[in-house]
């Protein structure tokens, strides 16, 4: 073995002789958080301590001080390698979780629109981003102990991969894959983001406080969020975000025929696709494709491309609520769902020349990502266990 240093370490490290006293009291059966207290520690130092440092060449883990000690020194070295340098194997799933490609339905892979070459600075402002899978490095972590959970060498922790793609000299990741993540920026700095929502009138009968109270505690599948975002040339893509499992449906909206051929008219319809009529007819067409038990309500900010509301829940069955104004946080869900899409749908692009499908493809890639929120599930696994559950005989639901 190589020469043991009983240097004593700075305050934030266990010491030799405190070794020597955990290994003195666990021998006399005292407990983890007795021992704590005798050295002035925290239970939580002495549970690792104990659980990483123990000898185990008998079979059995045993803590002695010496061994504890020269693990200890041998865990301290620096520099050390990588992880995703070392597992080719797990620097693939990360990867391809954080940089592979949208696909459609039938699995033919979708390019996205062409984007600027890399040059080390932030997401471009206001042009097109690279379209890719986009699991936050959070999410690959936990779905990690998911998809492998007997497998100990597919673990990595979420900061391990920022730090190989924020650090020069980690080399696992190629530095440009920050494009992948969500935010888009090259350094770690929070930036502010807007809160100015378009207003519209709304009835007494359908504002927040009305809407009903299971709604609100997402036990019950069937109640939606919905917003617009919004591009350049009057173009737009409708949201809609089921609020139990965080399914998100993209509705298409192009722009109606004659748009751009004529000056816009004072209070004339809107031929940008999302005008009320036209709106109504995309959110029907979206929403008549969920079972009926599934379709409750739709809760809306105040903007006017939804003010025929009342036709809507005519034709779908699905009531309308409105949010109070400037109060994104209403809608929770939907914002959170809206910030994720801007890196497919960034601001300033023309939203209008992308398809169905297109949309469609963006849709089932958000649908596939594990979510903390559900327990490392995907919205698309919990929505699939919500119409099973709707499917058997005898099940009651609450309309």
């Amino acid at each position: 073995m190589p020469p043991i240093s009983l240097d004593e370490p700075s305050g934030r490290y266990l010491s030799f002789a405190e070794r020597e006293e955990i290994a003195v009291l666990r021998a006399q059966d005292v407990g983890v958080r007795e021992i704590a207290r005798r050295i002035g520690r925290d239970p939580g130092t002495i549970s690792r301590e104990l659980r990483r440092n123990a000898a185990t060449r008998g079979g059995k883990p045993v803590y002695r001080a010496l061994v504890a000690q020269w693990k200890a020194q041998q865990a301290a070295k620096r520099p050390k390698t990588a992880k995703l340098v070392g597992n080719e194997r797990l620097r693939e799933y990360v990867q391809e979780r954080l940089a592979g490609s949208l696909r459609r339905t039938d699995g033919s892979i979708i390019a996205g629109p062409a984007t600027p070459r890399w040059k080390g600075l932030n997401k471009p402002h206001r042009a097109d981003r690279r379209w890719s899978i986009a699991w936050s490095p959070e999410q690959i972590s936990h779905r990690l102990r998911v998809d492998f959970p007997e497998d100990e060498s597919m673990r990595i922790s979420h900061e391990a991969i920022y730090q190989c793609l924020f650090i020069e000299g980690r080399g696992a990741l190629k530095r440009e894959l920050v494009t992948c993540l969500r935010t888009g920026r090259a350094l770690r700095e929070p930036r502010a983001r807007s809160r100015s929502k378009p207003q519209g009138h709304v009835s007494a009968d359908v504002v927040l406080s009305e809407r009903p109270a299971e709604a609100a505690d997402r036990a019950v599948p069937g109640h939606w969020e919905g917003d617009l975002i919004i591009g350049t040339g009057r173009s737009a893509i409708g949201t809609l975000i089921e609020r139990s499992s965080r399914s998100t449906l993209l509705v298409h909206l192009p722009r109606l025929e004659g748009w751009g051929e004529k000056p816009p008219v004072k209070n004339g319809s809107s031929l940008g696709g999302y005008g009320a009529t036209a709106m109504n007819a995309a959110l029907t067409m979206s929403m008549t494709k969920l079972p009926e038990q599934l379709r409750k309500t739709l809760t809306w900010d105040r903007g006017k491309e939804l003010s025929a509301h009342a036709q809507f829940t005519l034709d779908t069955g699905t009531r309308v609520f409105f949010a109070d104004p400037h109060s994104p946080w209403q809608r929770p869900t939907n914002e959170n769902t809206n910030g994720l899409l801007r890196q497919y749908f960034p601001k300033g692009t023309d939203l209008a020349r992308w398809s169905a499908e297109d949309l469609e493809a963006v849709a089932l890639a958000l649908n596939n990502r594990p979510r903390k929120v559900l327990g490392w599930k995907t919205p698309a696994e919990v929505f699939s266990e919500q119409l099973q559950l709707l499917q058997q005989p005898g099940v009651a639901t609450t309309s």
